[in-house]
């Protein structure tokens, strides 16, 4: 729920994907999970054009004119200490045998998710990640089997790896591979899929940001200031 450009990024990860015509979801609330719940009770009334009449002892609200997204939110307490693929498994009785999308509460990112989606089914896999690259940040060194450093230098453009990016699609098999509130979905389940051949993986080398630290919020929240954040494309 912290805010870049005045409004919570969990609110600017699921405009991305109402931009693309997603507008059913569910959020996998734990910790604080009441802010979650206050905020989206009070959206309508904040985006909204409102007349309160108190005149003759009336208590009257008058809507003139609301500026809110076509959403449906579900918000569910997956529990406070739950992991990541405990959490999936509470949200089963809500997806119930649909195809989904799952992505993470911190990470914005540019991709076409319709795109993701079309390249899901086209591999007919249980699941597909988004496979994006980050920079190294450190120092690189060379060494040798001797366990000698033969060189040091510094990073470069092309010091970079693959990571899950987020922005998955899975199919309802995978609650199968989640046996309880324990479970690190990144894990057990993600390494039997990749074991069975079910585990795709989108390469997207566009725009992609988590927010872990203050130094991304701000980041964040610099691009948007100067109009050139790329996952606004609500603006365009």
């Amino acid at each position: 729920m912290i805010e870049i450009g005045g409004k919570p990024i969990l609110w600017h990860i699921m405009k991305s994907y109402s931009y693309y015509g997603y507008c059913d979801f569910i959020i996998c609330a734990g910790y604080k999970q009441h802010v979650i719940k206050e905020w989206f009770a009070d959206y309508f009334l904040h985006q909204s054009d409102i007349t309160f009449n108190f005149k003759n002892g009336s208590d009257e609200m008058i809507i003139h004119n609301q500026h809110c997204e076509p959403w449906e939110v579900t918000v569910v307490d997956t529990g406070l200490d739950t992991m990541t693929g405990g959490r999936i498994r509470r949200i089963q009785k809500y997806v119930e045998n649909e195809t989904f999308m799952l992505t993470y509460g911190d990470g914005i990112c540019d991709a076409d998710l319709q795109k993701l989606e079309r390249f899901h089914k086209e591999k007919g896999k249980k699941a597909t990640i988004t496979s994006v690259t980050i920079k190294q940040n450190k120092g690189v060194l060379e060494i040798s089997d001797d366990d000698l450093v033969k060189s040091f230098r510094e990073k470069s453009e092309d010091d970079k790896a693959r990571i899950n990016g987020g922005f998955m699609v899975l199919e309802p098999d995978i609650f199968h591979y989640i046996q309880e509130d324990g479970t690190v979905f990144e894990k057990e389940p993600m390494e039997k899929l990749a074991e069975e051949g079910e585990l795709a993986a989108f390469r997207y080398d566009g725009f992609w940001q988590c927010m872990d630290t203050k130094r991304e919020m701000e980041r964040l929240e610099t691009l948007i200031q100067k109009k050139s954040a790329p996952w606004i494309k609500w603006q365009e």
